[in-house]
Order: C-alpha cells, then sequence, then structure tokens
C-alpha cells in the first residue's frame, strides 16, 4: 500500500470532527453519524461491517499467520443530551482560533476522529505486525446493550484494546466499575391522624443512614476505596397517608479489589429493603502496570493513572488501557471544546505508541 500524507489527515480530522458534531447523535440516535463515518472510511478502501449504529473494519496489511495478534481501536460516537447554559447551538461546531466547541468535541469526537487517522495511517505502511480492527461504537454513555457488547463477538479474538476517551492521552490503566441498585422499602398504609401503619420512608431513611456510614475497606493503589452513595429517593402519595412504599437508589463505584456480586450480597445483608440491582455488570478495569503497551507509554512519555470515570472498557473481557485526546473535566460541561492542537498532537502519541510496538 501506498503511504498516506499524515498532514492531510490531520486537516481531515479536523473537519470530520466538525461533521460529527454538526450532526446530533444523542445515545440511541447515532444511525446518521455513523453513516458519515463509515462514508469517510469508504474513501480509503475499507471495507466497513455495521450492526446497529456500530461499525467497524480492519487493516488488510498484517502478516497473514496463525498465531497473529489482534489490536482493537474503539471509541464511541454517541453524546449526552445537552444541558443549560451554552453560549452556542451545542449541535453547531464553532471553530474560535484553536479552539473546536460543541456537544461531544471533547467526548469522544476527538478521540474518534485521532483513531480513525491513526488507523488509516498504519493500514497503509507495509506489512504491520497485527491484526488491526478500528471500531466507532453507539450507546457509551448510557451503557446500552447495542453499544460495543453487541460486537464484541463478531471482532474474533482481540488481545489488547485502547479505548478513546479524554484523558489527555495520558493512559489510564485502571477504571472504576459501576453498580446501579434500586431498593424498596415496604411498610403499610395507615392514617396519618391517627399515626397508624408502618411508615416505609422510615425503614428506608434508617437503612440511607446506615449506608451512609458505610465504607468498603480493600483500598486500590490506583483507584482507592470504592465509594458507595444514594443518589434518589421516592416515597408517599399525599400528605395524611403513611406510605407503604418508599423507593431509593445506590450508586457504588468500584474498584479491582472487590467482585461486583460480592459487594451486592455484603449490601443485601446489611439493610432491610428489597435490593434489585438495576446494573451489575461494569466491572472494574485493570492491566497489569508490566504490559508492554503501558511499558512502551511510558517510554514515549507517558503518564499512568487509575481513572473514577467509566467506560467501554467495563464490558471489554480482555486487557485494554483508556488513552484519549482532550480532557475529561470537559465533558457533559455547556460549551464543551477540544482543541485542535490536543487532535493534532493526539495522533502523533498514538502513531508513535502503535508503529514499532511489541507485545
Amino acid at each position: 500500500m501506498s503511504i498516506v500524507d499524515l498532514q492531510v489527515l490531520k486537516k481531515e480530522a479536523v473537519q470530520l470532527l466538525i461533521q460529527i458534531v454538526n450532526t446530533p447523535s444523542i445515545s440511541e440516535q447515532e444511525n446518521k453519524v455513523s453513516f458519515i463515518i463509515e462514508d469517510y472510511l469508504h474513501q480509503y478502501g475499507f471495507h466497513v461491517k455495521r450492526k446497529f449504529n456500530n461499525i467497524w473494519t480492519e487493516n488488510n496489511n498484517y502478516l497473514k499467520k496463525k498465531d497473529i495478534k489482534t489490536i482493537l481501536l474503539n471509541s464511541h460516537h454517541d453524546t449526552v443530551k445537552p444541558g443549560k447554559n451554552w453560549m452556542t447551538d451545542p449541535f453547531t461546531a464553532v471553530k474560535e482560533k484553536n479552539k473546536l466547541i460543541g456537544l461531544g468535541t471533547n467526548d469522544a469526537g476527538a478521540s474518534v476522529v485521532s483513531l480513525i487517522s491513526t488507523f488509516i495511517y498504519l493500514s497503509h505502511l507495509s506489512e504491520f505486525p497485527y491484526r488491526l480492527l478500528l471500531s466507532i461504537t453507539a450507546e457509551e454513555e448510557i451503557s446500552g446493550p447495542l453499544g460495543v457488547k453487541s460486537i464484541l463477538p463478531e471482532l474474533g479474538p482481540i488481545d489488547l484494546g485502547i479505548v478513546g476517551e479524554p484523558t489527555q492521552m495520558q493512559v489510564s490503566i485502571a477504571e472504576k466499575g459501576l453498580i446501579v441498585l434500586d431498593c424498596i422499602a415496604e411498610g403499610k398504609t395507615g392514617h396519618s391522624a391517627r399515626n397508624t401503619g408502618v411508615n416505609a420512608i422510615y425503614i428506608a431513611t434508617r437503612d440511607i443512614e446506615y449506608l451512609r456510614n458505610f465504607y468498603f475497606d480493600r483500598k486500590s493503589d490506583l483507584l482507592g476505596f470504592s465509594t458507595l452513595n444514594v443518589t434518589q429517593i421516592k416515597g408517599g402519595i399525599q400528605h395524611n397517608v403513611i406510605p407503604d412504599i418508599c423507593s431509593f437508589v445506590i450508586d457504588i463505584r468500584t474498584n479491582e479489589l472487590y467482585k461486583n456480586e460480592e459487594l451486592i450480597d455484603m449490601i443485601q445483608k446489611k439493610i432491610h429493603s428489597k435490593m434489585k440491582p438495576r446494573s451489575s455488570h461494569l466491572n472494574s478495569s485493570f492491566i497489569n502496570p508490566m504490559h508492554p503497551i503501558v511499558l512502551k507509554a511510558k517510554l514515549i512519555g507517558r503518564n499512568t493513572y487509575g481513572s473514577p470515570t467509566l467506560s467501554d472498557q467495563s464490558v471489554m473481557p480482555f486487557s485494554t488501557i483508556k488513552m484519549g485526546v482532550g480532557d475529561s473535566i470537559r465533558s457533559h460541561t455547556p460549551n464543551e471544546y477540544v482543541l485542535i492542537s490536543e487532535i493534532m498532537e493526539g495522533i502523533d502519541i498514538y502513531i508513535s505508541l502503535l508503529k514499532d510496538f511489541h507485545f
């Protein structure tokens, strides 16, 4: 294959990101933006596969041998819904010198276009030593069933994943998982004037007060302690009826030292309310700090850390790192932006990481 012009790819990356921002792709509504990305990949001759709103392709310049390793480059093209206080239209990219403003620029459009440019560049080198997969996937922001998890069986065995999320191109080698628990305290209705019945709100608040002071004692060197917060509560139908039902929601962010099932069982034994896991499959992620990709990242000047935020790593049953363009602190904020220079540098760093990488 002929080598492509990297400077051209970088300019196209910015233009592609502008197109992506200008095409609303809120979770479960990513169809239009997925076709834009697919069309761009077609321009470079790639055969793109699709399932739901997920697309993926692979290089064809790898060595055809039985024990070939596979590296997955993955990011997501869905966004959250825009909040208030935007100074500009969140669905219209605004370029101000080095800054590109718009919903999804930082999370995770900049990583999407940088990984695409990296993939195209590496796929045009002669005899790349790995099978290289690129997947741009849906429903990451809602941890939906039709996102990357739905296509993993189609991709075949994967030895390493690089997940593009805004990390300032530093390397997250561990990531907290998530458990969401729906809890229901049950009482008995009665008239409030007669003070009869069993007040479900009081049962719930006793449980909540216990949980407020509960802590997990296994501390991770990278992720710290697992954390628990009650984030929603609802109870009562009217002012003069003792409520027989009070529901509340528990949000738990887990480190790699606990299995999700272990934490769920631990909490259920401590509270009176009935508990039903809404989400328990999003596990904490961890890669060996001595893994060759981590060592290579350090060699090219990248720092490693543990991330408190969740990504599609949580559903990938193979070694992964999280590394991408932009800054996580800008995600889900009004006037979200990314610097164009960050995209340029991000492409260079991805290429430096992978071009001469050895397992």
